[in-house]
């Protein structure tokens, strides 16, 4: 335990702090193209059960663990697992996350970049070509992403209240307002209403292993499960919070975010008769056809980015965060944190090269991290910590209190159901893909 660790300031930063680690790439880049691409509003269902039975329990599972062991996930696993094989399993999450976020700070360059020339130039019939031309120039996208990275990387140095928790008290409100106002101003559009309604009918023949395994990973890495941020974040709570409350505010405000994201995107999107299911593009390139026809595209286009740009940075901030906070434990001195931001500016630096080069790059990186090390961690993370305390002492740690009847049926779900549902279900998925 580190006694001189630093603290969120408040509950209510407490749960602005976790919104904005949990809102951004995958509320509004990738709910909406997933949602597309796995049958609307049977996705959509999907992904609130396992939101509501597996993710918020999740995540309770995870704040504990970080806060019980005021560790991030190198430390959290190796004291909660021993020395020798929780080590290795705390550095694979870290690695993990080292991973994923090479890509992520290629979207959020490219981010970046459409936010500023939606501004400047706009997009219209003439300037969408040198649009798209530029976001296949690979070197661009590697300097946007670069220049994200510098920008994360001080963040992170200035700490979690002077950085992390100042950031986004003003981002996430910000964020906020601009998606009401903008979900406002899609359904005063002609024909918003019925294409939202088509859309969100389910359509049960898409019901497989793959749409399950989407929908739980959506749910995960909505929330930023995964046995890395949320821990950290936990190990910074005070004990005087309510992880459960803690847990499921942040689902509401995350979830409902996501489909604010959804209702702008989807309608703007099909009343211009453009394609819902392109995927990873969707925002990139779908998206801006529709800024360029809308009235007012420019304005809506420009601010709509920029929010976005805001609030994704949050989310890579945190990534970041686990990172060094995990590893700067592991060392001794005052400047280990330093030498850690300093480290990983160097091996990040040409980790993004493959992504900023090759779409396709990015895409696997998100199915293998951004879902399925994802959904393992969080899983194992689950697994550790309902073992590694008595049922008296998770209980005490996570509501006060262990006479009421329904926290102990939740103690069993979150200890039996919640690790079981996600092993039967990543296991299901690598099984349809061998089998293919």
């Amino acid at each position: 335990m580190q006694p001189s660790r630093e603290k969120f300031s408040s509950k209510f930063l407490t749960i602005i702090v976790m919104v904005g680690a949990a809102v951004g790439l995958g509320n509004v880049w990738r709910f909406p193209y997933m949602m597309g691409a796995n049958g609307g509003g049977t996705f959509l269902l999907f992904y609130i059960i396992f939101t509501a039975l597996i993710a918020i329990p999740a995540m309770t599972g995870e704040l504990t663990l970080g806060r019980n062991t005021r560790s991030g996930s190198i430390k959290a696993f190796e004291t909660a697992m021993g020395n020798r094989f929780g080590q290795y399993i705390g550095w694979l999450m870290v690695a993990c996350y080292m991973i994923s976020s090479s890509a992520y700070l290629v979207i959020l360059g490219n981010l970046l970049y459409a936010s500023i020339f939606a501004g400047t130039t706009g997009f219209n019939a003439c300037s969408t070509p040198e649009y798209e031309a530029s976001l296949a120039n690979g070197w661009m996208q590697y300097t946007f992403a670069v220049t994200v990275l510098l920008g994360t990387l001080f963040i992170v140095y200035l700490g979690v209240v002077k950085g992390i928790e100042r950031v986004s008290k003003i981002i996430v409100p910000l964020f906020s307002a601009v998606l009401l106002y903008l979900v406002v101003y899609t359904f005063l559009l002609e024909g918003a209403t019925d294409y939202m309604v088509e859309f969100l009918k389910p359509d049960w023949s898409k019901v497989n292993s793959d749409l399950i395994f989407a929908a739980l990973g959506q749910a995960f890495f909505s929330l930023g499960l995964g046995g890395t941020i949320m821990v950290i974040y936990g190990s910074y709570m005070s004990k005087e919070e309510n992880i459960i409350n803690t847990a499921t505010s942040t689902a509401l405000f995350d979830g409902g975010a996501a489909l604010m994201a959804t209702f702008f995107i989807v309608p703007t999107v099909l009343i211009f008769g453009l394609n819902m299911s392109q995927g990873p593009t969707l925002l990139f390139y779908t998206l801006p056809q529709a800024f360029a026809v809308l009235p007012g595209g420019r304005i809506i286009g420009a601010v709509f980015l920029l929010a976005l740009f805001l609030v994704a940075f949050l989310s890579i901030v945190a990534t970041v965060e686990a990172v060094v906070g995990s590893i700067s434990e592991r060392l001794k001195g005052e400047n280990s944190r330093k030498k850690i931001i300093l480290a990983l500016l160097i091996v990040e630096v040409p980790m993004i090269i493959p992504s900023a080069h090759d779409p396709d790059f990015i895409g696997k990186v998100d199915l293998y991290f951004g879902s399925g090390m994802q959904i393992f961690g969080s899983g194992l993370a689950v697994l550790v910590i309902t073992r590694f305390l008595s049922k008296f002492d998770f209980l005490h740690e996570v509501f006060g209190s262990v006479t009421m009847k329904c926290h102990q049926h939740y103690y069993r779900w979150i200890r039996t159901a919640v690790p079981i549902t996600i092993f039967i279900v990543l296991a299901t998925y690598l099984w349809s893909q061998f089998t293919a």
